[in-house]
């Protein structure tokens, strides 16, 4: 993806404060309270034409090539990491056309799950560490397994619960929770960026050759109360753009600035985004435009599992039932719009369905198994996409699955 030309001396001095630029160490843990979390950088780097020679790039001391044949990974908790399940999926991977993981370092419910070997003292308080980051690095780079760093961004009920100032308030002044339990901190504060930012750079230091953000959004339905709910518009208070602009600008924002503050550390950056925002092109509520977020990064996964459309979407009776038209039929949109933004556009690399969606009603879903696999991919490989992603919760994928069509 070509970038905009990013001037010499803004490389160079950025260059220089990759390695002699060092955090403000707080003094303890009220501080904090007061503080902003981190401060980075004032302003946004320019972004490039292309990847910065190494040189000029952090060397994490991990070498690990980006595949040839396209990223072809699966999903990993901490939990699989920190356990027998590790050895099981790495075998997995050697014994199929699949070569990378994505591993859960800031889980669904914001716990940091490995040390980040940083000096900040928050994100130190939501360490709960499952593995030993190093230990599995080296069968990584052994393997030449290729590392992604999943970091859920704004869906994070113990940053909510620690600082709910940085979250939304019910007007009793409680910390706003969804209908399971999930609290989300808000978009619009670049304390909570700058937060994420971090542990993003931090896993890139370790030796992450990716960094994937995931929730880069408000809360599903948020456009149903965001006149009712308690919080701050930050920046955008003063924006002469309604509210529904206003979310877009922030989530699409971040994902700008996270972009830039990553240039120097040699990953590509990738965000999840739900599959039918690429058909309505723009879901205002949750603040994700497709086009926009996709201009700002390497990698564009959205999340096309068939279980996740409902009747008649994309053309189809009961999407579940007919994996590879789901496939077929949505690219068509994402790649229609990935057209159109030019040089801009990203790689597109889609989350797959590798589970059974029984959560459906009677006669709506299927057993998920290894056809049901190779169809999806096959249908990506119609379009010319040999990049995806394959999602389970449990961590149990399908043998036998096709994962190569030419």
């Amino acid at each position: 993806m070509i970038k905009k030309i990013l001037f010499l001396s803004i490389l160079c001095a950025s260059f220089l404060m990759s390695f002699n630029h060092s955090l403000p160490a707080y003094a303890d843990d009220n501080d904090t309270e007061q503080k902003s979390i981190i401060h980075i950088h004032e302003g946004d780097l320019i972004k490039m034409p292309s990847k910065l020679p190494k040189k000029f790039l952090y060397d994490s001391g991990v070498t690990i090539d980006y595949p040839k044949s396209g990223v072809k990974g699966i999903y990993t908790t901490a939990y699989s990491a920190g356990g027998d399940k590790f050895n099981q999926l790495v075998q997995f991977i050697r014994d199929t056309d699949l070569n990378a993981m994505v591993l859960d370092i800031k889980d669904d419910h914001g716990n940091i799950t490995a040390n980040l070997a940083t000096d900040n003292p928050l994100i130190n308080q939501m360490t709960l560490e499952q593995f030993d980051i190093q230990k599995l690095m080296k069968v990584f780079e052994e393997e030449q397994i290729y590392p992604i760093a999943r970091i859920v961004v704004f869906k994070d009920s113990v940053l909510a619960k620690k600082r709910p100032e940085l979250s939304f308030k019910n007007p009793n002044g409680t910390v706003w929770e969804n209908g399971a339990g999930e609290s989300f901190v808000n978009p619009f504060l670049k304390e909570v960026w700058e937060y994420n930012t971090e542990v993003a750079i931090a896993a890139a230091k370790l030796g992450f050759k990716e960094i994937q953000f995931d929730y880069v959004r408000f809360p599903e339905g948020f456009e149903l109360q965001d006149e009712t709910l308690i919080y701050s518009q930050g920046d955008y208070e003063n924006s002469e753009k309604d509210n529904v602009q206003r979310r877009v600008d922030a989530v699409t924002d971040f994902v700008h600035y996270a972009y830039q503050h990553l240039l120097l550390y040699d990953v590509e950056v990738a965000v999840d985004i739900f599959g039918y925002t690429a058909v309505v092109i723009e879901a205002p509520g949750i603040g994700q435009s497709f086009p926009k977020i996709a201009a700002e990064v390497d990698v564009i996964s959205s999340m096309i599992y068939p279980s996740h459309w409902g009747p008649g979407n994309l053309d189809i009776v009961l999407p579940d039932l007919d994996p590879y038209g789901v496939v077929d039929h949505y690219m068509t949109y994402e790649l229609s719009i990935l057209e159109e933004l030019g040089d801009d556009a990203p790689k597109t690399r889609p989350w797959l369905q590798d589970f059974t969606a029984s959560y459906l009603p009677a006669g709506q879903y299927k057993t998920y198994g290894a056809a049901e696999v190779s169809a999806q991919v096959e249908a990506l490989a119609k379009h010319g996409i040999h990049e995806f992603l394959l999602w389970d919760a449990a961590n149990n994928y399908s043998t036998g699955a096709t994962y190569t069509f030419e």
